[in-house]
């Protein structure tokens, strides 16, 4: 089951990946690069070079919305029928920091390599609350304008930086309120009343 908790194991399911992907850059003898989730409220240190997700918008994912509804049969016969889940689809910003601008370039192109390589998430890969379900986050780069990037930097108040923001989908989160019903066990096809023609002598 899809607890709430599956937007914060996404973000770590994200990160870990992200870190794993960056590990293989990094100066002789120094430490690697690192992914982290940040919100972005004062700029990120650099000390080590990192790359942010920043989770900074979700929306219901249209594509499911009429899913139908689940059933399920309890042991004493009763139906358990629980409302289809809420499906989402969720915008993060990734975002480098290094010493440079070379070395963010560097950053922000493995990450993209690492998202393209492995653009479906699933089995061992995925963390928290996600970890052991057959779940698949399918990672895509989002095609944004210039102009919208911008109004993201603006709204958080810090410099235009160089990122790359990507949609994740389709995230789960089950619904709570179930009803319970007993199955048919007798079915009426009759429709209507049957009329008697009476036959004149």
């Amino acid at each position: 089951m899809a607890t709430s908790d599956v937007l914060a194991s996404v973000s770590r399911t994200l990160v870990a990946r992200l870190t794993a992907g960056l590990s293989t850059l990094g100066p002789p003898g120094g430490p690697p690069p690192i992914a982290v989730l940040n919100d972005l409220a004062a700029e990120p240190s650099r000390d080590p070079p990192r790359v942010t997700l920043f989770l900074y918008d979700i929306v219901e994912e249209a594509t499911v919305r009429n899913r139908n509804k689940t059933t399920e049969r309890q042991p004493g016969g009763e139906l358990l029928v629980r409302k289809q889940p809420l499906g989402l689809c969720l915008h993060y910003m990734l975002t480098a920091w290094g010493g440079d601008r070379e070395t963010e370039q560097l950053m922000l192109g493995r990450v993209m390599q690492v998202l393209y390589d492995d653009a479906i998430l699933d089995g061992p890969e995925l963390l928290g609350d996600l970890a052991g379900t057959p779940v698949e986050l399918r990672v895509s780069l989002s095609t944004m304008k210039l102009d919208d990037r911008a109004r993201i930097w603006w709204a958080i108040n810090l410099p235009y930086h160089l990122s790359v923001n990507y949609e994740v989908r389709v995230v789960d989160i089950d619904a709570t309120v179930e009803t319970s019903s007993v199955p048919v066990q007798v079915r009426d096809l009759s429709i209507g009343v049957p009329l008697s023609i009476g036959l004149q002598p």
